[in-house]
């Protein structure tokens, strides 16, 4: 799913911004963007992060800017200040006309001048209290998006509801007709093959009035359609519940949509009448735009 968050904190050295934003993923996918220093936080932060979430490409951005920095809260690396007047000796040592360094130059020295050393655990606390705040923040956008998915969900699981609704009592009238119009055909047909022979029928007629009724009503059992619409009924009912319980629901609603398809398509492959086929093509439509959706949701 799709969310944002972002918290700014402000802490004794300086300010403290946490931002979370993820795009749609089927599984959780983190990463970290923060500066080097920074990089003994990640443990932390992706052990809550995933405490709280579980689907989504989440990109999380840590900076920390510090405080203009004030005389006295200026230090000298006196480890750095002695290597650098040792090697300095040295090179003295073997060029004597060489010119020492000034104190200008060695406090504009790289890592020389430093501010004050940031207390790890104080900025980890401070960090861990940003990251609370943002990660409410970011799951309350995924709440409001995920209230938007199930109010789509919802409204295509009551309009494949209104397909079966209609289509249910054609089934019984789509197997009389073809039952009517499969024994026209069929007696026909042995009609004119029984006219064309000579001498008596070797074939009681109420034999052939009774293999009639026997193919026509294996046919009926092949193209009866009632045991889908009552299964479909049954599934768009436990994803309806699913919905409405909440929670994390992604895996379930993804295995709810697999099985409608698969009623949908038997329902097409049997279907004996065009209202029937077309029927079928309308839900796997609308089951496609819910498959879409539910592999947003965590």
């Amino acid at each position: 799913m799709t969310g944002y968050g972002v918290c700014s904190r402000d802490s004794a050295a300086g300010t403290i911004t946490l931002e979370l934003r993820s795009v749609n993923s089927r599984f959780l996918d983190l990463q970290f963007r923060m500066i080097d220093d920074l990089r003994n936080l990640e443990p932390m932060l992706r052990e809550a992060i995933i405490a709280r979430l579980q689907r989504g490409k989440v990109e999380c951005r840590l900076s920390f800017g510090r405080k203009n920095a004030t005389g006295n809260q200026l230090t000298v690396d006196d480890n750095l200040l002695s290597a650098l007047t040792s090697a300095q000796q040295q090179v003295l040592q073997k060029f004597p006309e060489a010119r020492p360094l000034s104190v200008n130059e060695l406090l504009r020295w790289p890592g020389v001048l430093a501010e004050s050393e940031l207390s790890q655990d104080t900025l980890a606390s401070d960090v861990q209290a940003a990251l609370a705040e943002v990660l409410q923040a970011f799951i309350e956008s995924r709440q409001r998006e995920g209230a938007a998915l199930q109010a789509m969900l919802t409204s295509r699981i009551e309009q494949i509801e209104a397909i079966v609704t209609r289509i249910t009592p054609l089934v019984p009238q789509a197997i009389e007709s073809f039952r009517q119009k499969a024994v026209e055909r069929m007696q026909e047909a042995l009609g004119v093959s029984l006219s064309t022979g000579s001498g008596a029928p070797s074939v009681p007629k109420e034999e052939i009035q009774d293999r009639i009724r026997q193919e026509v009503t294996l046919y009926g059992i092949r193209v009866d359609v009632a045991e889908e619409l009552t299964r479909l009924s049954g599934h768009l009912a436990e994803t309806r519940a699913i919905l409405k319980k909440g929670g994390p629901v992604g895996k379930r609603l993804d295995f709810m949509m697999q099985e409608l398809n698969r009623e949908a398509n038997t329902l097409g492959s049997k279907a004996a009448v065009k209202e029937l086929s077309d029927a079928s093509m309308e839900m796997k439509l609308l089951i496609e735009q819910m498959r879409e959706q539910v592999q947003n949701l965590e």
